[in-house]
């Protein structure tokens, strides 16, 4: 909204946003992108640029939580990305780049996109950091035969996130604790 984008500039920012890395990974693995064979994955941009272009003083306001879903999601976008590469065979080196690529790249693309230097490569945030922590945990564990379902809960998207979000972190250590 800053920027004065119309509503189709800020549908585009938002698919973009929400798939970049996704896509990019997929090209990389040399699959086709399933936000290209999907509706679903357009609509959900779509009804996030309706929410945000129709009520912006509430979003704006409800960024403290929004920011608890940025990191939920840079974990699980990491430990996604990085499965679905070695799930492709790539080396585990390589799958933790790809993995990282999927959770930061389409906030650099949005960078690009609405003509920002990319926060990636400037902003003292820890960004990338969380998402090469949880994408390497993720390749260890991919690595050990830990897979699926039992990997993702037991340190690696959290790892990301709660790197990410403090008290996601504190959370997570206490769950793991009980």
């Amino acid at each position: 909204m800053r920027k004065r984008f119309d509503v189709v500039g800020m549908v585009v920012l938002a698919f973009f946003t929400a798939v970049g890395g996704g896509v990019m990974r997929d090209l990389f693995i040399g699959v086709q992108p399933a936000a290209f064979r999907d509706a679903e994955y357009l609509l959900v941009p779509v009804a996030a640029t309706v929410i945000a272009f129709f009520w912006h003083p509430q979003v704006e306001r409800a960024m403290p939580g929004v920011q608890v879903f940025d990191a939920a999601g840079l974990g699980l976008f990491c430990a996604v990305g990085t499965t679905k590469a070695l799930d492709y065979g790539l080396a585990p080196l390589h799958a933790v780049f790809l993995g990282v690529c999927s959770a930061v790249g389409g906030g650099v693309i949005r960078d690009v996109l609405s003509g920002e230097r990319p926060t990636l490569l400037y902003d003292r945030q820890l960004y990338a950091v969380p998402a090469m922590l949880g994408s390497t945990a993720m390749a260890v564990l991919y690595t050990l035969g830990v897979r699926g379902f039992v990997a993702e809960p037991s340190g690696d998207a959290d790892l990301a996130s709660g790197c990410r979000d403090p008290a996601r972190a504190c959370s997570s250590a206490v769950r793991s604790q009980s």
